[in-house]
């Protein structure tokens, strides 16, 4: 029997809108995006499970549209909608034809379910054939579904052209009663499905990034044993995944592919990226847009201080597919060639510095989530800061806002994931030495120091606050 874990709010909300439709017998239209493989039909057939609906749950797979909507009026047939038997051998036309048919005959007290999955699909690849689709959905809807008890929900990976259906112009403008995400499992929720706690728990977490088929994958096995049974397979939950995520939101040779993959690899600078790809750092602007904004697979982030500073540094933001770009995309020939075990070496002797690192990420998405608390002061965000040089680097600042100049700077913080040895006075002692070139960094600001592996009685005596594994990932169940 499945495990299902998380998703508590995206459930309730979906409800919501199913007993909207049941309260007021008329139709609503939503629509539930996410990258491939987070979880999204995973959380739309929970929810009909839980729900009990009739319903009609339909995954497009990129066929011709006749082939689709032939596909379409099968699955209607044998469907539980009240009008499973008008599929049997039907022959739409039109996507109109085929969802104004499947609409009818609902009854109010327990309203239909509608499902298209993977919707882009059903849009086709020219600006023509996607008019025209969403142009017999809006006919669709808006003569016939709106007035129905019907949810029809729209499933879609493709993040950009799930936002633009629904955006000014298009024929689905201000259809939507709701527009969810779901994003990868949280690190609490991550833990719940695999059975780890602490450090352990976080630790799996740089490696999974809560994409529940790679949390189940790995569970409570070593890093050693997921790794070479997962780099045996190029079919396996961790090297497939990165593959459809990729694969589904980047074409292969593009340069915002290329730049994705040098970041993975450790070049944050935009000058040092154009430096490994061979090109003008001002030709990056476009490309980073993209990563940035429309895709939002890359953050860029500034020394915060209350000091002004343009010296961006650009990071993957999710943590499976920053540990995706960094080992499995890298050694992907290696994978290929049946080199798996040789691989599975090679990222085990990078680990312990790879795992330092990334988890600076994962605290601070931690602390934001804790924040605001009256132990950190006032501060309601927090960042990092480095010079120019790389002489000085702070993990964690706590200020009034996430973006330099701050206002005010609260707290700074040292993170120490070591695998046996506690956070020490030392530790503290560099903290405050490095922090004193910060600006806005004075006698009032207070200390935060993050450890794996514990803290000894001097350092817990001396730091404002200490932040274990456990409160870490605790964090997550506040919301």
């Amino acid at each position: 029997m499945r495990q299902f874990v998380g998703r508590a709010g995206l459930i309730a909300r979906i409800t919501a809108e199913w007993e909207a439709v049941r309260a007021d017998g008329e139709g609503r239209l939503i629509t539930v995006r996410g990258r491939r493989r987070v979880g999204k039909t995973w959380l739309v057939e929970e929810f009909i499970e839980r729900a009990t609906p009739p319903h009609l749950f339909f995954a497009a797979s990129a066929q011709t549209e006749e082939r689709e909507l032939g596909l379409f009026a099968r699955e209607l047939a044998s469907s539980s909608l009240p009008s499973h038997r008008l599929g049997e051998g039907a022959e739409f036309s039109t996507w109109q034809a085929a969802l104004v048919t499947a609409a009818s005959e609902t009854d109010q007290v327990r309203p239909s379910v509608i499902v298209l999955d993977e919707f882009p699909y059903l849009l086709g690849e020219t600006e023509q054939s996607r008019k025209a689709a969403l142009g017999a959905v809006q006919t669709a809807w808006d003569r016939t579904l709106s007035k129905h008890p019907v949810l029809l929900i729209l499933v879609g990976s493709d993040l950009a052209m799930m936002e633009q259906i629904t955006s000014h112009g298009r024929p689905l403008y201000q259809r939507t009663s709701r527009e969810i995400f779901v994003p990868p499992l949280d690190p609490a929720a991550a833990a719940a499905l695999s059975g780890l706690s602490g450090g352990d728990a976080l630790d799996s977490y740089l490696v999974t990034g809560g994409f529940p088929k790679v949390v189940r994958a790995k569970m409570g096995r070593s890093l050693r044993d997921f790794l070479e049974d997962q780099l045996a397979d190029d079919g396996s939950p961790l090297i497939a995944t990165g593959r459809q995520v990729l694969d589904g939101e980047f074409a292969p040779n593009t340069q915002a592919r290329a730049i994705l993959s040098v970041i993975g690899e450790g070049f944050r600078r935009r000058t040092d990226i154009a430096s490994e790809i061979g090109v003008e750092a001002h030709n990056l602007q476009g490309p980073l847009n993209t990563l940035v904004g429309k895709k939002r697979v890359v953050e860029s982030r500034r020394p915060l201080s209350t000091g002004a500073s343009r010296d961006a540094r650009y990071e993957i933001v999710d943590p499976y597919l920053r540990f995706f770009m960094r080992f499995v995309d890298r050694y992907r020939g290696e994978i290929e060639r049946g080199r798996g075990r040789v691989v599975a070496k090679a990222i085990l002797a990078d680990w312990p510095t790879y795992r330092g690192k990334a988890i600076e990420a994962l605290i601070r998405e931690a602390v934001d989530e804790i924040l605001p608390d009256s132990r950190f002061g006032s501060a309601v965000a927090v960042g990092g800061f480095w010079t120019t040089d790389h002489q000085i680097e702070i993990d964690l600042v706590g200020a009034d806002r996430r973006e330099p100049p701050a206002k005010r700077i609260d707290f700074i913080g040292s993170i120490k994931w070591r695998e046996n040895k506690p956070l020490g006075f030392a530790d503290l002692n560099g903290l405050t030495q490095k922090g004193a070139s910060i600006r806005g960094v004075g006698s009032a600001t207070k200390t935060v120091g993050v450890t794996r592996s514990g803290v000894d009685a001097r350092a817990a005596a001396a730091f404002d606050v200490i932040l274990e594994p456990d409160e870490i990932l605790a964090a997550w169940t506040q919301r």
